[in-house]
C-alpha cells in the first residue's frame, strides 16, 4: 500500500469530526510544504508491539544521536489522540519557544516543547499554527 494510500486510510479510521479537522489539517501543511517527502508510521516498532499512535509526517530532517549514528526523519507530523489532535513541529533548539512565541495567540492548546494539542481545529487559529509550522521548517534548514 502506498504511503498516500495509508493516510488515506489512516484518516478514514478517525471518528468525525476528528476525520474531517485531520483531512483539513494535512490540506493546510500541504499548502505550507508542496513538495514535501510524506511518511506514514503506524506506530509500531521492529517487533510490531504498539509504541505511539500512528502518525503522519511531512519533509524530511536528519536527527543526529549522540552514538554518531544519524537517520532520516520528518520534520513536521499529525497525529491523532485520545483527547484531539498533535502537530509535533521537530527541530526546535528552545523547547520553551513554540509556548512563548505562539501560545498566546494560537487558541485553545496545550503547547510543549515541540507537540501542539488541541481538541478540534476550531479551537486554534489556523494561520498562527502555520506560522509555528513555517518557524519549525526554518530551523531543520538551518
Amino acid at each position: 500500500m502506498s504511503i498516500d494510500e495509508q493516510i488515506k486510510e489512516y484518516f478514514a479510521a478517525q471518528p468525525e469530526p476528528k476525520r474531517s479537522d485531520m483531512k483539513e489539517l494535512h490540506r493546510t501543511i500541504l499548502n505550507v510544504m508542496p513538495k514535501c517527502r510524506l511518511w506514514f508510521l503506524d506506530g509500531k516498532d521492529d517487533s510490531g508491539k504498539t509504541v505511539s499512535n500512528p502518525n503522519v509526517g511531512y519533509g524530511t530532517r536528519t536527527i543526529k544521536y549522540t552514538n554518531g549514528n544519524a537517520r532520516e526523519f520528518y520534520q513536521i507530523g499529525i497525529s491523532a489522540n485520545t483527547t484531539g489532535i498533535s502537530v509535533y513541529i521537530l527541530g526546535i533548539e528552545d523547547r520553551k519557544h513554540l509556548a512563548q512565541a505562539y501560545g498566546k495567540e494560537l487558541g485553545k492548546a496545550k503547547i510543549t516543547g515541540y507537540c501542539i494539542k488541541f481538541k478540534a481545529l476550531s479551537d486554534i487559529r489556523i494561520e498562527t499554527l502555520k506560522a509555528a509550522i513555517r518557524y519549525g521548517i526554518d530551523q531543520t534548514t538551518i
